[in-house]
């Protein structure tokens, strides 16, 4: 523990995932959270085979990494499909998607900004 009685070293699997309410198929752990560190909180969303999330925007960039799996994911105009270790920048403002078509769960760690977020639907997946 630091002075300030916050954890440095976690175990992945002791942080609860819950139901991303947006999506189908996909949960998230919040690794860690807006009040555990000042600039940056990390998530890890994990989306089943079969699920996804809708096209949607965020007033926050994202940076992530591919931890398992292979999906689909639009990017603006673009479809790219990615893969376990690629890496992908959503710029703040920019509409984005992920389908999971596979059959293994597609894994990934979503580091964002401690900045007010507002999450808006583009269209449904």
């Amino acid at each position: 523990m630091t002075p300030d009685n916050k954890r440095i070293v976690i175990e992945s699997k002791s942080v609860p995932e819950t139901e991303v309410k947006a999506g189908s198929g996909t949960s998230m752990q919040m690794l860690i959270s807006p009040e555990s560190a000042p600039n940056f909180a990390m998530r890890c969303f994990t989306i089943k085979p079969g699920g996804g999330m809708p096209n949607h925007t965020n007033e926050v960039e994202h940076e992530q990494y591919v931890i398992g799996g292979t999906a689909q994911i639009g990017i603006g105009d673009e479809l790219f499909t990615v893969k376990k270790g690629d890496v992908v920048f959503i710029p703040a403002g920019v509409p984005h998607w992920y389908e999971n078509s596979d059959d293994d769960d597609f894994s990934f760690l979503c580091l964002v900004p401690n900045k007010p977020d507002t999450i808006t639907i583009v269209s449904e997946c």
